[in-house]
């Protein structure tokens, strides 16, 4: 699948860079025990590390605040989704298993302190390009509202934006029927290639150790 970073993105977004993960003949499911332990492990150990410092202490926080700040965004009033998953956690409002490919993603999503988005392929249309957002787009979000995605980072293909790192769409989201997805993590600028590609491949060796099948991973640069 074509994927492609729009020009205005890479010149306002110095560095600008994601991690692009597909995935075929996967099996979703509820997650196991190990996958379940993991998440919540990790939500209580970082619990007590937010009790110590502040959000804008976590690097990639920081950044994904800077990111939305110079594309036009509050990052006060939208939230980073990586922020907005650190706040349920610093509040003990720990993220409860929905099913093995989300926990994973968010999962994942903690550990690298960067928004991570997981979208079911068969609902995706034409080649992707990450741009921003102008006043038209929009969407139905997995939180139930009509988003704006105006002066935001949007992932878009030829029927529209389905994805964010503010928040993802209803349209493509990923179920237990999914079978074909592609994930995208929205990597800090600053991280170096080498790393991207580890971080990257990490996250996909996992993936498939859970959900079987077969992947590809790379790296998009604007």
């Amino acid at each position: 699948m074509e994927i492609n970073i729009s020009a205005d993105l890479s010149n306002k977004i110095p560095g600008f860079k994601v991690g692009i993960i597909t995935y075929d003949n996967i099996e979703v499911g509820p997650s196991p025990q190990m996958v379940k332990g993991r998440l919540q492990l990790f939500q209580e150990a970082l619990f007590f590390d937010l009790e110590e410092k502040e959000l804008s202490d976590f690097s990639g926080i920081k950044e994904w605040r800077a990111i939305f700040k110079a594309t036009g965004t509050n990052p006060s009033r939208y939230r980073p989704s990586v922020e907005a998953l650190y706040r349920r956690v610093k509040k003990q409002n720990y993220l409860a298993p929905i099913h093995s490919a989300i926990d994973l993603n968010t999962f994942f999503s903690l550990l690298y302190e960067v928004p991570i988005g997981i979208y079911d392929a068969d609902k995706l249309a034409g080649k992707i390009s990450i741009k921003i957002g102008e006043s038209a787009d929009g969407y139905v979000g997995l939180n139930g509202r009509l988003n704006s995605l105006d002066n935001m980072i949007a992932s878009v293909d030829h029927e529209g934006p389905f994805g964010s790192p503010y928040v993802d769409s209803e349209r493509t989201k990923v179920t237990e029927e999914t079978k074909r997805a592609i994930q995208i993590i929205y990597l800090q600028p600053k991280t170096p290639i080498e790393e991207a590609r580890q971080l990257t491949k990490s996250l996909m060796d996992m993936f498939l150790e859970i959900h079987g099948g077969e992947g590809t991973y790379s790296i998009i640069e604007g």
